[in-house]
């Protein structure tokens, strides 16, 4: 079984899949779009997309971050980062001991980032509760944060790329609505929300969009719903297709027209420490989230269009 090379690889996919017009242009302004990817059921694909968002925005010339906020670690873990390069996580953080730019570890993947999780994030709102301004540790992190991340040592080419300021970040949260998550919501510019293809899947989001509002009434004024995107579709389920069609019937163009698919492949590369992109690039799963990157970029692009 061969494991492509990721540099090489990601080149080519990024040309393959990059939409008409120039994607490559670093958005206006000097912040980074903060997106933060949620669902208090465990089990949608969440952190997949995260990992597999991420890769596909670096392969078409984007500077992704990519903030682990579950306990569970497993973005860290599936793009290759080990507990020992953990030295510095997401909970140092949150409860005030580093910098955030001090966490953040590079990938394998050029151009992707990450600040990675341990399970001391368990123990963290319980650390926080009394303790000022808690549901803004993390928005306050980031605003300190350089546009470009701590200067990292490198080659000629790495200290260019590591230059550039980040032009995303994605907070991947976990299954739950706790005061993580609530501290990603505070710190985000909009919620990216992956969404089972099963019937379950559905009873929660209510409760999902019950919360962004509540945190954009109280704590975050500029918080939207960016998209809700379709995973694990089947499309030898008659369920898939009731599920998708319920959900575009209420959330109408909210609901992006790509549709992550069932694909082994994606469920077999974090065992290997890779995104799905970069494990396999030619299946269907990797062509999904190339897509999922392009419809996203155009809808970033259309939303800074008006206030050109």
């Amino acid at each position: 079984m061969r494991i492509p090379d990721s540099s090489a690889d990601l080149t080519s996919i990024g040309a393959q899949a990059a939409p008409a017009g120039n994607v490559l242009t670093q958005p206006e302004g000097p912040r980074p779009r903060i997106l933060v990817l949620a669902n208090q059921k465990g089990g949608v694909g969440k952190t997949t997309t995260a990992i597999n968002l991420g890769t596909a925005l670096a392969a078409v010339g984007e500077r992704v971050l990519i903030v682990d906020l579950d306990p569970q670690g497993n973005a860290s873990t599936g793009l290759g980062i080990g507990r020992a390069e953990r030295k510095v996580s997401a909970y140092d953080v949150l409860i005030g001991s580093a910098l955030i730019e001090d966490a953040v570890v590079p990938t394998k993947v050029p151009g992707l980032d990450i600040v990675p999780s341990t399970m001391d994030l368990l123990g963290a709102e319980l650390e926080l509760a009394s303790v000022p301004r808690r549901s803004h540790r993390l928005r306050d992190a980031l605003a300190r944060m350089p546009r470009a991340g701590k200067a990292r040592d490198g080659s000629e080419k790495e200290a260019a790329m590591t230059a550039r300021p980040y032009t995303y970040l994605l907070i991947d949260c976990p299954p739950s609505l706790n005061l993580l998550t609530i501290n990603a919501m505070t710190a985000a510019d909009a919620v990216l929300v992956p969404l089972q293809c099963e019937f379950f899947a559905l009873e929660g989001l209510s409760q999902l969009l019950r919360t962004v509002e509540r945190v954009k009434s109280s704590l975050n004024p500029r918080l939207e719903i960016q998209g809700v995107v379709l995973t694990m579709y089947d499309q030898r389920n008659k369920l898939s297709d009731q599920v998708a069609s319920d959900v575009r019937q209420h959330l109408g163009e909210k609901v992006y027209r790509t549709v992550i698919p069932r694909n082994v492949r994606i469920s077999e590369a974090p065992s290997y420490g890779k995104p799905a992109l970069v494990y396999d690039h030619r299946c269907a799963g990797s062509k999904a989230y190339m897509k999922l990157a392009s419809e996203l970029i155009q809808r970033e692009r259309a939303l800074r269009r008006p206030a050109a």
